[in-house]
C-alpha cells in the first residue's frame, strides 16, 4: 500500500509539473507547457531568467553584459540576436524558445523548431512595471513564483531610492553618443522610462521618439541647458571602439550648460540600458547608478 501511495504521489506530481500555464507575451496571452530545455534569444529575458536560477541550454553570442558571462560555459551558442543558428537550435531539442526585441523578427522561423514566445518589452510607459510583468510571467512559467516576488520587491525598493535621489534636483536631457554623433531622447522614447519611472522632468518635451533618438547638434544641448545630462555611449554598448561619450560632448557649447558646469552628468552602463533594458538585474543596476549620481 505504501509503495502504491508513493507511486501515485509521484505520478500526480509529474502531471502537475506538466500542466500548461498561461503567460502574457508581447503578442498577447499564450498557453505554454512548463519547459525543461529552453533556448533564449533576448538579453533582457536572459537577464531575468538567469536571475531566477534557470540555466538555458542555448544562448546567443555575444552576451554583451558582463554579469551573464558565466553562461558562455553553461549553455551552447545558438547564433546572434539577429541571426540564429537554426541547426544549432534544432540540435539542442528545446521545448521552448524565448525571443524578443532584436530577435523578435525570427519568431516565425524559430517556431518551426519549437514553441516560441515573443517577450519584447515596449518603450512606452513604466519600464519597471513592464519588467515586473515579464518577471511574473517567467516566475510562473518556471515554477519560481517566490523567487520572482523577492526580485520584484527588491526592484521596488531600488526604484523608490532612485526616485527619492532625483526628486527636486531639476530637469534632465537624455543623450546617446555614437562616436562623434549625438541623439536626444525624451518622454515616450526608448529611454523615456527614466522620466516616467523617476518622475524626472524633461528639459525638452517634444523630442522625436525614434529608435536611435532624434539626431541633434551641440547647439540643441546648449539651448536646452538642462540641470542634468544622462548619457549613454552606444559604441561602448555594442563593443565598438569609438570616441568616448565624454570626449564627444566635451566642447564649448555643451560645457557651458548648467549640467556640465555643475558636473551633473550621469553616465549609465551602456550595455545594460541599450541591450539588456527591461531585464530585472539590468534595471536594478541602472537605478542604483541613477541614485548614486543624483544622490551625490
Amino acid at each position: 500500500m505504501a509503495l502504491r501511495a508513493t507511486l501515485a504521489l509521484v505520478l500526480l506530481a509529474g502531471a502537475a509539473a506538466a500542466d500548461p500555464v498561461t503567460i502574457e507575451t508581447a503578442r498577447g496571452p499564450v498557453e505554454v507547457e512548463r519547459p525543461q530545455r529552453v533556448v533564449v534569444f533576448d538579453i533582457a529575458a536572459l537577464d531575468t531568467i538567469d536571475a531566477l536560477g534557470i540555466v538555458p541550454v542555448g544562448v546567443p553570442t555575444p552576451l554583451y553584459v558582463s554579469y551573464l558571462a558565466h553562461l558562455e560555459d553553461a549553455a551552447a551558442p545558438v547564433g546572434t540576436l539577429f541571426e540564429p543558428d537554426f541547426e544549432a537550435v534544432a540540435a539542442l531539442e528545446p521545448d521552448l524558445i524565448v525571443a524578443g526585441g532584436r530577435s523578435s523578427a525570427q519568431v516565425a522561423a524559430l517556431e518551426k523548431i519549437a514553441p516560441t514566445i515573443d517577450m519584447t518589452i515596449e518603450w512606452e510607459g513604466s519600464l519597471a512595471e513592464s519588467a515586473k510583468a515579464r518577471l511574473d510571467a517567467y516566475g510562473r512559467l518556471f515554477g519560481k513564483e517566490a523567487e520572482a516576488a523577492d526580485l520584484a520587491a527588491g526592484l521596488d525598493e531600488t526604484l523608490a531610492g532612485a526616485r527619492a535621489a532625483a526628486a527636486g534636483k531639476g530637469d534632465a536631457l537624455i543623450l546617446m553618443t555614437d562616436g562623434p554623433k549625438v541623439s536626444a531622447f525624451g518622454p515616450g522614447s526608448r529611454f523615456g522610462w527614466l522620466h516616467e519611472d523617476l518622475g524626472l522632468p524633461a528639459a525638452v518635451e517634444d523630442v522625436e521618439a525614434a529608435t536611435h533618438g532624434e539626431a541633434i547638434s551641440f547647439e540643441f544641448v546648449q539651448k536646452a541647458d538642462p540641470d542634468w545630462l544622462i548619457i549613454v555611449d552606444r559604441a561602448a554598448a555594442i563593443g565598438e571602439t569609438a570616441e568616448a561619450a565624454r570626449q564627444t560632448l566635451d566642447n564649448p557649447l555643451v560645457a557651458g550648460t548648467r549640467a556640465w558646469q555643475a558636473d551633473q552628468l550621469a553616465f549609465l552602463d551602456a550595455p545594460s540600458i541599450y541591450i539588456a533594458s527591461g531585464g530585472i538585474r539590468s534595471l536594478t543596476g541602472l537605478l542604483d547608478q541613477v541614485a548614486d549620481a543624483f544622490g551625490e
